[in-house]
């Protein structure tokens, strides 16, 4: 049957056992909660940046201009808005 010790893992309350179990579980959730949160981050920052840098807004123009998003016409008028 189970043991009515504290072992490792069904100890009184800790995550381990021993004088320094229930620090060490503090800790150990403590990164698995950082850790999603960094996740969590990481996918949310992904729309706009590239490669590791931020878009520029001509740079944003140029790509929407070669995806055939916008024509000649309106890429010369929004590139001179955004030089001026």
């Amino acid at each position: 049957m189970w043991n009515s010790g504290c072992s490792w893992w069904w100890g009184p309350g800790y995550f381990f056992g021993g004088p320094f179990g229930m620090i060490i579980g503090f800790i150990f959730w403590a990164l698995v909660i950082y850790a999603i949160f960094r996740l969590i981050s990481n996918l949310t920052n992904r729309s706009t940046v590239i490669g590791g840098k931020e878009e520029t807004p001509l740079e944003i123009l140029k790509r929407r201009y070669a995806k055939g998003e916008i024509d000649s016409d309106e890429f010369a008028r929004r590139k001179k808005d955004l030089n001026s």
